[in-house]
């Protein structure tokens, strides 16, 4: 009987914290519909077109792409942007050697002539998701093989992809979402000329290691901080030292005044894969 008993306080509990939980995964286009509602009552001050746009910068243009999958964060006017120790760790690593340990020292630039060139490292800005599931669900037909079906998916999706890139020089990708129901078009920038200015010795930027990185509260100066370069008219351009750096269209406001119990917290970012949509 205990155990019975037991057994049933176990699943009220976790029913009833099931029911508490303000969580989830939720596409920039969708914030408005799904949850502007929820975030405003949790302290949220900010509305759904400041945080994305399409018309005017938005929280949306300083949240980046860092190499091929990491999230960073820009936040300067002048492209400087901080992303994970772990992140950036392959490029310190690539810049020390004997003389200069700087995954054990750390590094920092005391000027720009000083910051590091990285070849092969790019940061991605997107532009705008537009949902294309309609578009691409009208070419499905019922009695289509598994194998058809995907074909006329790839098919269309070229289409789409072909059409956002003429005339410009962004990059375009059409993504499936929701186990498949929906279709995006995720429109991008990317930058090739990205510096190192400073980084932690990984004493405190790798403290924890990865285990670490999945937890809350954090015990880990896990940060590295590059600047992003563009050509001096504008555009995204490979290194060269006439490049400058990026004026942004928008970046984040760093505040040292702290937080306090209470304070409305959020992430955005670019999440590897996620099952919380699946609620």
């Amino acid at each position: 009987m205990k155990k019975i008993i037991l057994m049933l306080v176990g699943f009220v509990l976790a029913f009833n914290l099931s029911l508490k939980a303000d969580e989830g995964m939720w596409l920039l286009p969708l914030l408005e519909k799904m949850n502007m509602g929820k975030m405003t009552e949790l302290g949220l001050e900010l509305t759904a077109e400041e945080i994305s746009s399409i018309n005017q910068s938005s929280l949306k243009d300083a949240i980046v792409i860092f190499g091929r999958g990491c999230t960073a964060e820009i936040v300067s006017d002048q492209g400087l942007l901080l992303t994970n120790h772990h992140c950036g760790y392959g490029r310190i690593q690539a810049h020390s050697s004997t003389e200069h340990n700087y995954l054990e020292d750390g590094f920092w630039a005391m000027s720009k002539k000083e910051e590091l060139a990285n070849p092969g490292l790019s940061v991605t800005f997107l532009v705008r998701i537009e949902d294309v599931s309609d578009r691409i669900n009208k070419k499905i037909k019922a009695d289509m093989s598994e194998k058809e079906r995907s074909a006329k998916i790839r098919e269309v999706s070229d289409e789409i992809e072909k059409e956002a890139r003429e005339g410009n020089h962004y990059t375009a990708r059409v993504k499936s979402f929701f186990g498949g129901n929906n279709s995006y078009l995720l429109v991008s920038e990317k930058y090739r000329d990205v510096r190192l200015v400073g980084a932690p010795p990984s004493s405190i930027g790798k403290f924890g290691r990865d285990t670490d990185n999945w937890e809350w509260p954090r015990h880990t100066g896990d940060f590295s901080v590059f600047r992003v370069y563009m050509s001096p008219d504008g555009k995204p351009a490979e290194y060269s030292e006439e490049n400058i750096p990026l004026k942004p269209r928008h970046y984040l406001p760093v505040s040292v005044k702290g937080i306090k119990k209470g304070d409305f917290a959020m992430i955005l970012g670019y999440p590897g894969r996620t099952q919380r949509y699946m609620t």
